[in-house]
C-alpha cells in the first residue's frame, strides 16, 4: 500500500504545472544579462532554466547551476555551485552572484528578463536568439 501511495504523489507532482520561471520561459532560452544594478556588464553572463527546478549559466569565469522552485513572481536562488577558475573578473563575478542570491522576484517582458530584490538591486536580461 505505500508503494502505492508513493506511485501516486510522483505521478502527481509530475503531472503539474510548472509555476516557477522555467514554466514562462521554456527550458531552451539562454538569458545574457545587460544590465547589473543599472549599469551595464561588460562580461558574457548567462543564465538558463534547463528543467523545473533548475538555474544554470556562465558567469565571467566559471559555470554555475542552482536550485529555483519558487513559483511566479518570486525566485529564490540560494545555493549556489560553481566551477573554480580564477580570472581578471572574479570581482564581477562575485557581484553577480550575491545580486542572484539577493533576488526576490522575477518578471518576464518579451526579451527581456528583469530580477528585483527588495533592496532594490536588478538584474536585466535580453533573451539570446535560438541557434
Amino acid at each position: 500500500m505505500k508503494q502505492i501511495a508513493i506511485i501516486l504523489t510522483l505521478l502527481i507532482t509530475a503531472c503539474q504545472k510548472d509555476e516557477t520561471i522555467s514554466g514562462q520561459t521554456g527550458t531552451d532560452g539562454t538569458w545574457l544579462l545587460q544590465r547589473l544594478e543599472g549599469n551595464p556588464v561588460g562580461a558574457e553572463i548567462t543564465l538558463e532554466f534547463p528543467e523545473k527546478g533548475r538555474v544554470i549559466g556562465k558567469a565571467p569565469c566559471n559555470h554555475y547551476f542552482a536550485d529555483q522552485i519558487a513559483p511566479l513572481p518570486w525566485i529564490n536562488i540560494e545555493t549556489i555551485g560553481a566551477t573554480r577558475r580564477a580570472c581578471p573578473q572574479l570581482e564581477l563575478e562575485s557581484q553577480y552572484f550575491q545580486a542572484l542570491t539577493q533576488a526576490t522576484s522575477v518578471e518576464v517582458k518579451g526579451d527581456i528578463l528583469i530580477m528585483e530584490s527588495e533592496g532594490g538591486v536588478v538584474l536585466e536580461y535580453k533573451r539570446l536568439p535560438a541557434s
